[in-house]
């Protein structure tokens, strides 16, 4: 019904397993990627193995009603801090989570749809909620260098978008990574090399809130480079920036978004696979 209106429109939806996965009935229930992580100490090739399959299995089920991108993998550092990311993260460790990560983003891959890596450049070492409040990290760059290793690696590998955080770094600037023409421009696209997608976190949280008005928020994060705005639940905000905001449709912009849409599968549903992906599941629950 969406496309009968729109047909050119990117459908996209949260979708990471555990706590986060939007569609439940009738869909597959996809552990916490924590679970990776630890069958990943016990044995790494049957953790990334599991991982590729469980990027497929995503891919294929929500590829069936049409969704062409999932927002995952979280790529976020677990510190054992930030209760909101938790088991959404694969592990503390960047060289296993750039592992477990581009093995997912593979497995998604085989099933036509990109990867979302998120939340740039780490929202693991708050304590702070960003749905609710906006944190404060204030280590250094320096000390910031474990969380932007896995986005590092990934962009290398052509890692198609990158969700920003809303999280304030003050060593750095003082406005929120998601709202920052420095995290975006010099650092996700400058020093990183990053040429795909933007998205900025969702403009109705508490992290965005401190930034002013839903119009000023979104000003801010089309200023700093951000390509794609969600504003989730809240269809007043959505109607208040359609009707004060008038932005140029950036040029740049449009070919890689356009390389978001859900691509024909390389590797279709089989019964062996789905069987086989269903007995890791079983594996990953029992390590909960």
């Amino acid at each position: 019904q969406i496309r009968s209106v729109k047909p050119e429109i990117l459908i996209a939806v949260d979708y990471e397993g555990g706590r986060v996965q939007r569609f439940r009935e009738e869909f597959t229930r996809v552990p916490p990627m924590r679970r990776l992580g630890d069958l990943y100490t016990q044995d790494p090739a049957a953790a990334r193995n599991a991982a590729q399959n469980l990027g497929w299995l995503i891919a294929s089920e929500l590829g069936e009603v049409d969704i062409d991108l999932a927002l995952t993998p979280v790529v976020d550092l677990e510190y054992d801090r930030c209760a909101v990311i938790g088991d959404r993260a694969f592990h503390r460790d960047p060289k296993i989570v750039v592992e477990l990560a581009s093995a997912v983003q593979k497995g998604l891959a085989e099933a036509g749809m990109a990867a979302t890596a998120k939340h740039f450049p780490g929202h693991g070492a708050v304590v702070e909620d960003s749905h609710h409040e906006l944190p404060v990290d204030g280590r250094s760059w320096d000390e910031l260098a474990d969380d932007i290793a896995p986005y590092r690696d990934m962009v290398n590998q052509g890692l198609a978008s990158v969700m920003m955080a809303h999280i304030r770094y003050p060593a750095l600037d003082n406005k929120p990574a998601s709202l920052s023409v420095h995290w975006i421009k010099a650092i996700l696209r400058g020093q990183l090399g990053f040429s795909g997608v933007v998205f900025c976190d969702d403009l109705s949280m508490g992290g965005a809130a401190a930034m002013g008005s839903y119009t000023e928020r979104a000003r801010l994060a089309l200023d700093a480079g951000c390509d794609v705005l969600p504003v989730c639940n809240n269809r007043a905000a959505v109607i208040e920036l359609l009707d004060n905001l008038a932005w140029p449709k950036a040029q740049n912009s449009a070919q890689p978004q356009q390389n978001l849409r859900r691509k024909p599968m390389v590797s279709s549903p089989d019964t062996a696979r789905l069987r086989a992906t269903q007995t890791q599941i079983d594996t990953l629950n029992r390590y909960g």
